[in-house]
């Protein structure tokens, strides 16, 4: 993996954190996630 992928997944993790940390615990409720994991779905999402 070269560095710009490597930033372009960067990004979008920050992105993916961002996005879900702004919802309500309702809201990621209703999707299966705690906010406790937030960061592994962030991870998860863009493969690291």
């Amino acid at each position: 993996m070269n560095i710009a992928q490597k930033l372009t997944n960067w990004r979008k993790y920050r992105e993916t954190v961002t996005e879900l940390g702004r919802m309500t615990d309702r809201e990621l409720s209703d999707l299966g996630i705690g906010r406790s994991d937030i960061r592994r779905v962030a991870r998860t999402a863009v493969g690291f």
